[in-house]
């Protein structure tokens, strides 16, 4: 019988409770990942845009989607016409407006053959036209090189302004 006491004792003080871990906290996190994404953006059943990336991360208790993986955005003209195309780093996308902020290496570059850099470029999607405050440069195939800080566009880079421009050009002047 002590022999029996003796290995439920040792038995119940090995059974020791463990403590039991708290799970790691949600804030902050995304509610939903994926990988090799792309978005369709339309307008009234009109392709408008089309977003790829490599990784995508979706919140939405703030309406907010991170793109962090090779962003490429392909626009298009009322008549599903391919016009431009954009690549960044990264994205943020407002899920309430559609708005898209590219941010970092931003290269945009027009079918007509019209090339913007910038380190950040911003698409309002309500009137499709391109914009940043950040300095710019545009490339043409006149070879011209254009600088500046500020920029607006249409989606298809044919109306575009620069707000404080400098620049040279290739072209002799008459």
């Amino acid at each position: 019988m002590r022999l029996f006491l003796f290995i439920l004792l040792i038995f119940v003080s090995s059974c020791a409770r463990e403590p039991i871990l708290e799970m790691p906290s949600r804030d902050g996190m995304p509610d939903q990942e994926s990988w090799g994404v792309t978005i369709i953006l339309t307008s009234e059943g009109l392709i408008r845009a089309k977003v790829r990336s490599g990784h995508l991360e979706k919140y939405n208790e703030k309406k907010f989607v991170l793109l962090d993986s090779s962003v490429m955005v392909d626009f298009f003209n009322e008549k599903e016409e391919h016009t431009s195309v954009l690549t960044s780093k990264t994205a943020e996308v407002d899920q309430a407006s559609n708005d898209m902020k590219a941010m970092g290496n931003v290269v945009a570059v027009s079918d007509s053959g019209i090339t913007l850099y910038s380190e950040t470029l911003t698409w309002n999607s309500k009137d499709e036209k391109l914009h940043t405050k950040d300095n710019i440069m545009i490339t043409t195939l006149e070879k011209d090189t254009l600088y500046g800080v500020g920029f607006q566009s249409d989606s298809d880079m044919k109306n575009w302004k620069i707000l404080s421009p400098s620049g040279v050009t290739g072209r002799e002047l008459e």
